[in-house]
């Protein structure tokens, strides 16, 4: 277990990270926090959540904390989360993996709000970069389509960015559900009112890659369709021409002793004159239906 403790002047902030039940639970006994809630902190999905208990309250928010190019598409394998019990005299976080801007967190706070405030908006900020890099993904996604690069097209990844983006997007909207509801001071509200302008501008990217990758399966889906369509019609338009033909050569290829045309002198000829203007009739047809 680490445990680093801090003390500023109207508070003192300790931080846990990954421990051991039996260790937690000596740890925060003396100061009421129930257990049930310190199951809470080490449970690996839990969402972000805000409420009082008793002298402290109780809050979870998650950072985001996968690779990019990490193949993920739940919330327990892209986020993990810190868990704070606040009042005005302590501060306690608990996480189970290392986050480096809780060491980088300095300067002079007056009070928990404050800290938790910092805190919160590093935290939004590890989503910054995902968002980036799913528009970043769009961009090829589009030039792969648009620029008849489809064999480099994948449907798979398509698929791992938009659950990358629908986790995101339905923290982003817990995330914001926890900002109205987290007590502040008037002093802190401007803090307060900062970050649920990063939480709604960050719904707002995520929210626009789902639209667009919606849009790019579609059209992706219509152009396969397209090209399924144009080989169905070149077909139909073989068929067309050669099912008279095929006609006609299978009428004078039965074995029949006596058929009229088997004499005639001029029979081979005559017959590949109707074989050739039945093939100008139906390409006359065709170009008058615009089908060619």
């Amino acid at each position: 277990m680490g445990q680093v403790k801090k003390e500023f002047e109207n508070f003192n902030w300790i931080d846990l990270e990954n421990p051991k039940m039996s260790e937690l639970s000596e740890l925060v006994r003396p100061h009421g926090i129930s257990l049930h809630l310190l199951e809470d902190t080490l449970q690996i999905g839990h969402l972000p959540k805000i409420e009082k208990v008793g002298e402290f309250n109780f809050l979870i928010l998650r950072a985001y904390s996968a690779k990019d190019e990490d193949i993920a598409s739940e919330i327990s394998e892209l986020t993990n989360k810190i868990g704070f019990f606040f009042n005005d005299k302590m501060m306690i976080t608990i996480h189970q993996k290392q986050f480096g801007f809780l060491n980088s967190i300095e300067g002079h706070f007056e009070d928990t709000e404050s800290l938790i405030l910092k805190i919160a908006e590093r935290m939004l900020d590890t989503y910054e970069g995902p968002a980036d890099w799913l528009s970043e993904q769009m961009d090829r996604f589009e030039q792969d389509i648009f620029l008849n690069h489809s064999k480099k097209f994948s449907v798979e990844a398509l698929y791992y960015d938009k659950a990358k983006a629908r986790a995101c997007k339905k923290l982003m909207l817990l995330t914001q559900m926890v900002l109205n509801q987290i007590p502040v001071k008037p002093k802190n509200q401007t803090q307060v009112q900062d970050l649920k302008e990063t939480v709604a501008s960050l719904i707002l990217q995520f929210d626009d890659f789902l639209d667009e990758a919606n849009s790019l399966l579609n059209i992706h889906l219509a152009s396969n369709s397209q090209k399924t369509n144009d080989v169905m019609k070149l077909l139909t338009i073989f068929s067309a021409f050669f099912l008279p033909l095929t006609f006609i050569v299978g009428v004078y290829g039965m074995n029949f002793e006596f058929m009229p045309e088997l004499n005639w002198e001029l029979g081979y000829f005559f017959t590949w004159g109707i074989m050739v203007g039945i093939s100008i009739l139906i390409f006359i047809w065709f170009k008058r239906k615009n089908i060619i």
